[in-house]
């Protein structure tokens, strides 16, 4: 049902966003053992990276799949099935050396012709849901993508059984980052059950855990003793449970049910701060909080009209009183420092025209919605009239690719991809996030020659001419940089105060008393 903001709204939005916590005191039950149990949010949508679109299935592919390079336990650029890799000369093509004797969960040897299959599948549209993404740079893989050429043209030649070359339209000084999340697929079962590949009963990976068994809610993961890391793996088990409610992870982790849970309540931070001390950790992140305008509708198609909203969002309230001062305010979508200017000095002066009916915001229960009611607030005092409508993730996310939408609450997690390029690439052709009916060719050129260049520092300086331009046309709204939130039970042990706890195989658990 949509909840309507307009002159009669009678509360405000201090006392509804100030409403206190009542969080009662939870019983305790022993440890599991040897098991890590934790709570999240959800369950993949799908197993098979190739059709996994969501923040819940990045985080459980870290667990069972192994990417051609991979997460160092701080967070940055290390081996993974690939143990080296070199660029071409002219930059034009990347040559990968897998790890001897790799094999995958059920002992059979993992060469470079699975890698090369696997790149086929992934690009392959009648196979893969994924987007392009990290291979768009990939010879001939747009042209497969669109139906235009055959898979097997894809620019990629096994060179031997644990050589792999991927040849590119043009430099990508980034493709080994990228090649973190390039998950190989086990040609040998998918070939025998296709789809059904992902039961458990079938279940083969080269990850540091395989999946023992799945419900709608429940996930439970082995450990794999064929993966190439297995000696370093400390804990055999995971029960991975889908608590879709905020408040019901912190009760279960403060009863002892968990060891770990992630995004608790933003309004329970302070409150779960003060009384768990060092089982509650907080972690920076490339999360993005922000605001998609769709610019087919008017007058989000004018940019004076964006800039005003934009210009008269109180991004300081929100970071205080809904993030409890943990987010940092930010008009970018790169991570920047609290200090940088909020919006153009001459915004507050700019003369638009008001619509003649309210402006639909869309967003989910939640922080979504408290968002929403701030927001409403703000734009009131300019004039400017709203209705927020709240639904379900599926329903919002439903409404915003069919362009059925004003405005949309929306935030993405790159997990551990700490560099400019994730914030700022979901925004570019072909994005995930790039569903807002807004073409720029600067921009998209700007990006373009980012991913093209090697150096540094030249792409740094890309990246923000990228920033300012998506900044400059208010073509989506930021509003702040949030940080991870994770409960962490004591006899968790293994955790780095600058990395969050997403790599569980580098965990182990303290021997219980």
């Amino acid at each position: 049902m949509a909840e309507r903001s307009g002159p009669n709204l009678s509360i405000t939005r201090r006392s509804a966003l100030l409403a206190g916590l009542a969080a009662g005191a939870c019983g305790s039950a022993p440890p599991a053992g040897d098991t890590l149990r934790v709570a999240t949010g959800a369950l993949p949508d799908s197993l098979d990276p190739a059709r996994g679109q969501f923040a819940s299935a990045a985080l459980i592919y870290k667990q069972v799949h192994a990417g051609l390079t991979d997460y160092g336990p701080d967070g940055q650029l290390a081996p993974g099935l690939a143990e080296h890799w070199e660029a071409a000369p002219d930059g034009l093509a990347w040559t990968f050396t897998l790890r001897p004797d790799l094999r995958w969960s059920d002992g059979r040897p993992l060469s470079a012709e699975d890698i090369a299959w696997s790149a086929l599948r992934l690009v392959d549209p009648a196979q893969s849901f994924a987007i392009l993404g990290d291979f768009q740079n990939v010879t001939n893989a747009r042209a497969i993508t669109l139906g235009d050429a055959p898979a097997d043209t894809l620019g990629v030649d096994v060179l031997d059984d644990r050589r792999i070359r991927f040849r590119l339209d043009q430099p990508l000084g980034l493709f080994p980052i990228l090649m973190r999340e390039f998950y190989p697929f086990p040609r040998h079962v998918i070939e025998a059950v296709g789809d059904d590949w992902v039961r458990p009963q079938n279940w083969v990976s080269a990850g540091a855990y395989t999946v023992r068994a799945i419900s709608q809610v429940d996930m439970y993961l082995a450990r794999n003793p064929n993966y190439y890391g297995a000696d370093q793996v400390r804990i055999p088990e995971i029960h991975v449970q889908a608590i879709r409610d905020d408040a019901t992870r912190v009760r279960m982790f403060r009863a002892d049910e968990v060891d770990i849970a992630d995004n608790p309540p933003g309004n329970q931070i302070d409150f779960l701060r003060s009384q768990l001390g060092s089982q509650f950790q907080s972690f920076d992140a490339p999360i993005l909080r922000y605001l998609k305008l769709n610019h087919d509708r008017a007058p989000l198609n004018d940019l004076a009209f964006r800039t005003r909203l934009n210009h008269a969002v109180d991004r300081a309230f929100l970071a205080r009183e809904i993030f409890s001062g943990t987010a940092t305010p930010t008009p970018r979508s790169v991570i920047i420092g609290a200090s940088q200017e909020m919006a153009h000095p001459a915004a507050a002066e700019l003369e638009i025209n008001r619509p003649d009916r309210p402006l639909e915001i869309r967003t989910t229960i939640g922080v979504g919605e408290r968002i929403a009611v701030s927001l409403a607030d703000d734009w009131r005092q300019i004039g400017i009239e709203t209705e927020i409508l709240t639904s379900y993730p599926t329903d919002l996310y439903q409404a915003v690719d069919a362009g059925e939408f004003d405005i949309a609450v929306s935030s993405f997690n790159r997990g551990l991809k700490t560099d400019p390029f994730f914030m700022l690439d979901p925004f570019a052709p072909n994005g995930f996030a790039a569903n807002f009916n807004w073409q720029d060719d600067i921009f998209a050129d700007l990006m373009e020659a980012a991913r093209r260049e090697d150096d540094p520092r030249r792409r740094a300086a890309l990246y923000g001419q990228a920033d300012e331009r998506l900044f400059t046309q208010a073509a989506i709204t930021p509003l702040v940089h949030e940080r991870a939130h994770w409960l962490i039970a004591g006899r968790v042990e293994g955790t780095r105060p600058d990395v969050q706890p997403q790599l569980w195989r580098d965990l182990s658990l303290a021997a219980s008393e």
